[in-house]
């Protein structure tokens, strides 16, 4: 089976075919220990060295690393119908480490920087790959005026996925995000573009509309089309539970500040009989797209709950690869970082979701022989004579890292995922070790 580091990177171009090889096997290492320190992932001083050189070398740009890999997430997006580009930004605490370059993030006293990145998914949200990763650090405030708004990576963000549109003409793309891409210049954006990409993006300004009436009280003034009901994972202090929304949806005419209108479709899905001392779930939903049935309504509504997928992307890159934890010395070293360890995270997202959507394929499609095997070995148990499924594969190796596998359990998530995928990865290295040397 090629190896998935050489199947992500193996096309950069970086001037010399050594520091692509060298990428590649860094990339490797990352993914093989995303926990560890960058001396601790690679294999002794030589490989340690050469790994600090690349992500040092000034000719080399984050882009220049994450491109083969953009390039091959295009490839997998052009196998499905409709893929949805998720956008969101997310805060990095360096928490007081001297690095050359970094900004102040929500408090002045704090030193971080930011990455906005767009993340492709299939609408069963298998990760299909990282499309863009925007990364900068704020000026102090008393230098910030002429700045450039961070609001216009969501913008620009849009305009990058109309021109991978053309790339795509088999493939619908739709843009979503949270109440931060709320902005009337996204939607004049995408007006422009004559909407070669969808947006869906979630309310966060109650409008006014031409009859001074204001948007939410429109669209709540209207007959539900019908429910929807789906299982909402734990998260933020709150436990899983069975939600169930009522969906309204109402097409209107916003003010675009310019003397015209852009036509959207406003979606309102509100809780019905959240349990005593929850707060229900309401989500606003503003979209291009018409909505003319029930099904239309609930599909947006699907749409917007795998908007979660990049939120464990996130998770991901900060408690599995620990990044924030990165001591290169600049933000320049930080930023090619970052490129490898954003490939990483997305392979252990897309591992996750491959146990679910295709739990039945062989496990020899994404993992090794050793890997699979080792799962077995490391829980003391014979490995079975006949390759596993992907889902049986992945659930041994989930239970190295403190999944359970009680029928209440459900699939493995990213965390018992990633350790796991430490274990096996470790024993490999072993196994082709001893096979190399007899």
């Amino acid at each position: 089976m090629e190896d998935w580091a050489q199947r992500e990177l193996g096309a950069a171009e970086l001037g010399d075919a050594r520091l692509s090889r060298r990428l590649v096997r860094l990339l490797q290492r990352l993914g093989e220990q995303p926990g560890a320190s960058i001396p601790a992932a690679c294999c002794g001083a030589g490989e340690t060295k050469a790994a600090y050189r690349l992500l040092s070398h000034e000719a080399v740009g984050w882009r220049d690393i994450l491109g083969p890999h953009r390039l091959r997430s295009r490839q997998r997006m052009a196998g499905h119908g409709v893929v949805l580009c998720l956008q969101d930004t997310t805060e990095l605490d360096f928490k007081g480490q001297q690095i050359e370059g970094l900004g102040r993030l929500s408090y002045e006293a704090q030193r971080g920087m930011y990455l906005h990145a767009t993340y492709a998914v299939s609408v069963q949200r298998e990760p299909l790959g990282v499309l863009e990763a925007w990364m900068w650090a704020r000026e102090p405030k008393a230098a910030q005026a002429g700045a450039l708004l961070e609001s216009t990576r969501w913008v620009e963000g849009y305009e990058r996925l109309s021109e991978l549109a053309a790339e795509l003409p088999d493939t619908r793309l739709v843009c979503v995000g949270d109440r931060e891409s709320d902005m009337l210049a996204l939607m004049i954006k995408a007006r422009e573009c004559e909407h070669a990409v969808d947006y869906l993006v979630r309310c966060q300004h109650n409008r006014v509309l031409g009859s001074k009436t204001r948007l939410w009280d429109e669209v709540a003034a209207q007959e539900p089309l019908g429910c929807i009901g789906f299982e909402m994972p734990a998260g933020r202090g709150r436990p899983a539970r069975t939600v169930r929304q009522e969906l309204r949806v109402q097409r209107v005419r916003l003010p675009d500040r310019q003397g015209g209108y852009i036509e959207a479709s406003c979606l309102i899905a509100s809780e019905i009989d959240p349990p005593a001392g929850a707060t229900p779930v309401v989500w606003r939903l503003l979209t291009n797209r018409t909505v003319p049935m029930l099904d239309a309504a609930i599909e947006l509504v699907d749409w917007y709950r795998a908007r979660w997928e990049i939120e464990l992307l996130f998770l991901t890159l900060k408690e599995g690869c620990r990044v924030e934890a990165l001591q290169l010395g600049s933000i320049d070293r930080i930023e090619r970082a970052l490129a490898l360890y954003l490939v990483v995270a997305w392979r252990i997202g897309a591992l996750m979701r491959q146990g679910r959507t295709h739990p039945d394929c062989s496990a020899e499609t994404v993992l090794t022989r050793d890997e699979w095997q080792g799962a077995w070995i490391l829980a003391q148990k014979p490995p079975p004579a006949q390759v596993p499924t992907l889902r049986t594969a992945l659930h041994m190796i989930a239970r190295l890292g403190g999944f359970l596998g009680r029928k209440s359990d459900g699939e493995p998530g990213v965390k018992s995922l990633w350790i796991g995928l430490q274990r096996v990865t470790s024993w490999a290295q072993g196994m082709r070790f001893l096979r190399r040397y007899g």
